[in-house]
């Protein structure tokens, strides 16, 4: 079996986010960084929001949590009260190296997923998200790569590939794989457009039309466009210059 994967799930605990339908049964095979976290005003210290409202959102994180457990992952718990919630998320992501993040949108039994492939994030890593997460499942994995105008049929095929034969190797069998490639057009468009008869979408944060799409906007505004749960597989930190 392929190592458990790190997934965080953030839940904005005391703001009536909960765990959408389907979703724990999606994460049975990963290793869930489950982080409660409620943003408080700048004038309030975290204490005193703790002393206030942890054990209400203790008693809601407990229950979170126990939904991923009885579906098959194992779990992490914490319970942050802070001033910025995306500086808690990325300090998460970066204490608990997770592979990705899930955007907790409901889904119904994964038969679908889209990965989004974009040569942004490696190719290793994203292959690492897709087995341990669906590698036990019977799930049919379509890697979708929009070309650039520079990119040659060589390059494309090379890339593709390249993440065929490493999901191969972590047990999600060839046959499941299938490849599609556009060309002029829109990469944001098109991942939409595509995901409409997908169940899960997965996708690499780095490049920032996405990261922001995804971490840049209300919930409701992602899930108007991506109906099902996203999985944004996180950059090598190492591979991260100061510049960026």
């Amino acid at each position: 079996m392929t190592d458990r994967p790190s997934i965080l799930v953030p839940i904005r605990v005391l703001e009536g986010e909960s765990i959408p339908e389907g979703v724990s049964e999606l994460l049975a095979n990963a290793h869930v960084v489950l982080l409660g976290y409620h943003v408080i005003p700048e004038q309030t210290a975290p204490g005193q929001a703790r002393m206030q409202f942890e054990e209400r959102a203790t008693d809601r994180l407990e229950a979170y949590g126990s939904l991923f457990e009885q579906a098959g992952a194992t779990v992490e718990r914490r319970l942050v009260f802070t001033h910025d919630g995306q500086k808690t998320i990325d300090r998460t992501i970066a204490e608990h190296d997770c592979l990705a993040v899930l955007v907790p949108n409901a889904t119904r039994p994964v038969e679908d997923v889209l990965v989004a492939v974009r040569g942004t994030v490696g190719v290793d890593r994203l292959a690492r998200v897709v087995a341990g997460v669906f590698g036990e499942t019977n799930a049919s994995v379509t890697l979708y790569h929009v070309a650039e105008d520079e990119e040659t049929d060589e390059d494309v095929g090379t890339l593709l590939d390249g993440l065929v034969d490493r999901l191969d190797d972590l047990g999600v069998d060839a046959p499941r794989i299938e490849t599609r490639v556009e060309r002029d057009t829109d990469t944001l468009d098109a991942i939409t457009d595509a995901s409409e008869v997908f169940d899960v979408v997965v996708m690499g944060e780095t490049d920032p039309s996405l990261a922001t799409f995804v971490f840049g906007m209300p919930a409701d505004q992602v899930a108007d466009r991506f109906l099902g749960p996203v999985l944004v597989v996180q950059r090598d930190a190492a591979s991260t210059t100061p510049e960026e």
